[in-house]
């Protein structure tokens, strides 16, 4: 999965696998969630959202199943 950079108080970049419907973002505070059974409209709002933190507060987190992605060792 490609992420893309965004401009956003919260998070640093953003991105989603169509086959999985699963969307990753990594906040600005260095932790990575994906979150599952996320449709595609929903990313694409994300993207073009000019408040990213709000929209992810109101209409992703507490929204879908989610983990948060283990840090990965060098």
């Amino acid at each position: 999965m490609k992420l893309q950079p965004v401009e956003s108080s919260m998070i640093q970049s953003a991105g989603y696998d169509e086959e999985s419907y699963t969307l990753e973002v990594v906040f600005n505070s260095g932790k990575t969630y994906r979150y599952f059974e996320v449709p595609k409209s929903v990313y694409l709002e994300l993207m073009q959202s000019e408040s990213k933190g709000s929209y992810m507060l109101s209409d992703v987190i507490d929204c879908f199943p989610y983990e948060q992605v283990k840090k990965r060792r060098r």
